[in-house]
């Protein structure tokens, strides 16, 4: 059995038409244990108070593989973790939105102070569409590229939200059982 922990973004109150939510159901019919926490205050979120659940949700269970996916905003909460990531065994960034970006948003501007997008050996891969206008530049520029991240490149994806249309997506759900598969449009 593979255990899996999906982590959702700023201002998301995990809405049945989101794609993360779709994706719980698909996995727990397939006999997956699946964590889907409510972060705490997602329309003012604390970083520290992100980072605390995160270490209450992402332990790394007895038996079977361990897979993490992080949307948005906690894409830079999975960066900002550093060395109190849960070991996980495969890990999704999808659609983060760039460090200019959410500095410019004063409610969740900490989550880009200080982020280190240096660090080398993060083993993850990206996931990302054209037109994301919380990463206008291209998320591959500030995550793929320095952090030299494997990537899916989702043409016409946007911020891969439900207002780009991504509530099902079959090869997310293939990815997720078969890690070989490359991630494109629902």
């Amino acid at each position: 059995m593979t255990t899996y922990l999906i982590l959702h973004g700023y201002q998301n109150r995990r809405p049945p038409g989101h794609w993360q939510h779709w994706l719980a159901g698909e996995l727990r019919e397939r006999g997956h244990e699946v964590r889907y926490p409510q972060l705490p205050e997602p329309e003012a979120p604390v970083l520290d108070a992100w980072l605390a659940a995160l270490e209450e949700h992402g332990g790394r269970p007895a038996e079977g593989e361990f897979v993490v996916l992080a949307h948005s905003l906690s894409v830079l909460l999975w960066l900002r973790a550093g060395a109190r990531r849960p070991d996980a065994d495969r890990v999704l960034l999808v659609a983060p939105p760039s460090p200019p970006v959410t500095a410019s948003i004063p409610g969740i501007a900490a989550f880009a102070d200080g982020l280190d997008l240096t660090e080398t050996g993060l083993d993850a891969r990206l996931v990302y569409g054209d037109g994301d206008p919380y990463a206008p530049e291209g998320a591959d520029v500030h995550y793929g590229d320095p952090l030299g991240l494997d990537r899916d490149f989702v043409p016409g994806g946007a911020h891969l939200s439900p207002d780009s249309g991504y509530g099902e997506w079959p090869s997310l759900l293939k990815w997720c059982e078969d890690p070989a598969v490359r991630i494109g449009a629902r």
